[in-house]
């Protein structure tokens, strides 16, 4: 792909960002939570965190290094999209290629991957897909950074209790809880190159105890003229993309918390047009664009049992689309695109029952009933894809914190998957944690994680020269660290 130049004769695309927020509350802002950056060493050593163990330890006793973005840095560095947020944490780069994000960890990006050696969570809710096992960073992400909390990032191998995709690092997004007292917010924004961006949101809680939050917003841009001198000739618009860049979408999000009770909905839908003449299309077409929905549903027990043992029970649904309008040398258009649908269940166990161990255990369920890939020539018709199937995960898993002494605890970890197609596959993880002093800490992690291959690699396929082959036969990908 040709790397974008702005040109001279457009001197306004180098001009500095114009961005104006209006902003009315219905209620006074509660205080703005904490700037990570200003904590001292010793109070973030005692942060609490979730992510790594699947349950609420300090950051200092958890088996990973865990990176925290609160809602005061994305709000004081003005961060807009979750691939924004990653560019900020050591370790992590991101790529963009005009339609997705990708992401990179430590030297490893393998072009043409949707990011499937991350798994995104929102609120604990697995969000890749089950056809690309795409993590959506950029405008593709279905969530409004405004209605975060806090971002964790948990990096290294996390399949001992996340099994697949927990690769190179879990990525966990948690979500604003309703506050104490009502609060109403309507907010435009305004930017460069068209940007534009209206969203509405509600919370509140009830007399009885339940907790409300909606939210929606509808945004849109009209993006850069793109220069590539790789098609600077008189017939290809002189290697400008004009028009071409824009990107518009539309994202909903309710919540409503009952006692030991919440159900979520996430809805998402984007539309991106792609200036780079991708796959070896006609340059400076118009018609060339990409279009994703996605929808989240999720309901969520959490109770106390008799002994103090914690017992979490999830039930989710989710589906996610994605087609593409791509046109054909001789200026047809072609279609590519995906339908995933998938539901599953979790349940989980956190127990201290025994003096100096903290015992975890679960299990996971994932069943994806709808896998179907498809690509037509639309006028005349001519299909050359057009394949369906199903899958189906499970995983069991089982963690113990024991404490060796007053400053040093092993952390031990099993988790063993199924996935169709494969056979079971274990993943280990060993930490010894030591706390040395007030602010030093010390921490000797072993850990194995896997990736299983998706849909989209062992099922695609296109023909001719550039196209790609299927390959059902394709095994599981591992990592030691």
């Amino acid at each position: 792909m040709a790397s974008p130049v702005l040109p001279a004769r457009h001197p306004q695309a180098r001009a500095l960002a114009l961005l104006l927020s209006l902003c009315w509350s219905g209620q006074a802002l509660a205080q703005a939570n904490p700037d990570l950056t200003t904590i001292p060493l010793e109070q973030l050593l005692t942060m609490e965190v979730y992510s790594a163990s699947r349950y609420v330890q300090q950051a200092s006793a958890a088996p990973s290094s865990v990176t925290v973005i609160s809602a005061a840095e994305i709000r004081q560095f003005g961060w807009r999209t979750l691939a924004d947020v990653a560019r900020s944490v050591r370790g992590l780069y991101v790529n963009y290629d005009r339609n997705y994000s990708y992401l990179g960890e430590r030297g490893f990006l393998r072009p043409g991957d949707y990011n499937t050696r991350f798994l995104l969570q929102i609120d604990g809710n697995r969000i890749n897909d089950p056809v690309y096992d795409q993590a959506p960073l950029g405008g593709e992400f279905p969530l409004d950074l405004a209605l975060v909390e806090r971002i964790e990032f948990v990096p290294g191998p996390g399949s001992s209790v996340y099994g697949s995709n927990a690769f190179f690092g879990v990525i966990n997004v948690i979500t604003k809880a309703a506050p104490a007292a009502p609060r109403s917010e309507v907010a435009l924004d305004v930017g460069q190159w068209g940007e534009r961006k209206l969203s509405a949101s509600t919370s509140w809680r009830a007399q009885q105890g339940a907790a409300f939050t909606v939210s929606a917003s509808r945004y849109s841009n009209r993006g850069q003229d793109l220069y590539y001198r790789e098609f600077d000739t008189p017939a290809q618009h002189h290697g400008v993309a004009e028009g071409l860049d824009y990107e518009r979408g539309t994202r909903l999000f309710g919540r409503v918390a009952l006692g030991a009770l919440s159900l979520s909905l996430i809805h998402a839908a984007r539309t991106k047009g792609v200036p780079t003449a991708s796959f070896h299309q006609p340059f400076n077409d118009p018609r060339e664009r990409t279009t994703d929905q996605q929808s989240y549903v999720s309901a969520q027990y959490r109770a106390t049992l008799n002994g103090g043992a914690q017992l979490e029970a999830r039930l989710f649904w989710g589906s996610y689309d994605s087609f593409g309008d791509y046109v054909n040398p001789d200026f047809s258009l072609n279609q590519d695109g995906s339908n995933g649908r998938w539901w599953g269940a979790g349940v989980q166990l956190t127990s201290r029952r025994f003096a100096g161990h903290t015992l975890v255990g679960g299990l996971e369920l994932q069943r994806d009933y709808r896998l179907h890939q498809y690509n037509f020539d639309v006028a005349p018709y001519r299909s050359y894809l057009d394949d369906s199937g199903q899958a189906l995960r499970a995983g069991l898993f089982l963690q113990d914190e024991m404490a060796l002494g007053e400053h040093l605890l092993l952390d031990l970890g099993l988790r063993a998957d199924h996935s169709s197609g494969l056979a079971t596959v274990a993943s280990p993880r060993a930490a010894l944690i030591g706390q040395l002093g007030a602010a030093t800490t010390f921490k000797a992690i072993y850990g194995k994680a896997f990736r299983a291959p998706n849909s989209y690699e062992k099922y695609y396929s296109y023909p001719g020269a550039g196209g790609q082959l299927a390959n059902p036969d394709l095994a599981k990908e591992e990592i030691v660290t």
